[in-house]
């Protein structure tokens, strides 16, 4: 964990390369718990957004106090994200029937509410789950990148309350 003033940086570099390595990519790029599904389902070319879903990960976990797609093994992960994300579609994932290890036969869970997974949603709020949603897309195309995360409505509400009450003690 890197600490600077009030900013918090949460890394970890032991599987890191450079930016400009050519696929196809190695699927063990994190623990388990944080990887992102299309590397669970098989992808070989995977870009940056990888790491948005781990971010992702990261935040529902710092907010519910355990790991949030917890599996033991590759399929037992993809199976617990879908059963909190719903299992996702061609139409939401464009491309997803063709990924080498997703199977049209899988289990069809239904997307579960914020408020039925470990009470996230009174722990991150309506920004704090709007952001998570973004961060654990799907489609990686529709993910997050870093750069609108850090622009996104939960940091930047989060950040303009303290100065607000700062004005107001004036």
């Amino acid at each position: 964990m890197l600490v600077k003033g009030d900013a918090v940086k949460i890394a970890d570099f032991g599987l890191a390369r450079e930016i400009r390595s050519r696929p196809p990519f190695t699927d063990y790029v994190s623990t388990r718990w944080y990887r992102a599904p299309e590397i669970l389902l098989g992808c070989q070319k995977y870009s940056i957004s990888i790491d948005m879903w781990s971010a992702g990960c990261i935040h529902a976990e710092m907010a519910t106090g355990s790991a949030f797609f917890r599996g033991d093994s590759e399929i037992d992960t993809v199976f617990k994200i879908f059963r909190k994300r719903g299992t996702p579609t061609e139409q939401e994932w464009p491309g997803l029937g063709e990924l080498p290890d997703f199977k049209p036969t899988f289990p069809k869970w239904t997307r579960l509410p914020w408020s039925e997974i470990r009470n996230i949603d009174s722990q991150l709020g309506p920004h704090g789950t709007s952001l998570l949603d973004q961060m654990l897309a799907y489609n990686p195309c529709k993910r997050i990148s870093a750069r609108q995360a850090v622009q996104h409505q939960y940091f930047t509400a989060a950040s303009a309350a303290p100065k607000a009450a700062e004005r107001q003690a004036w």
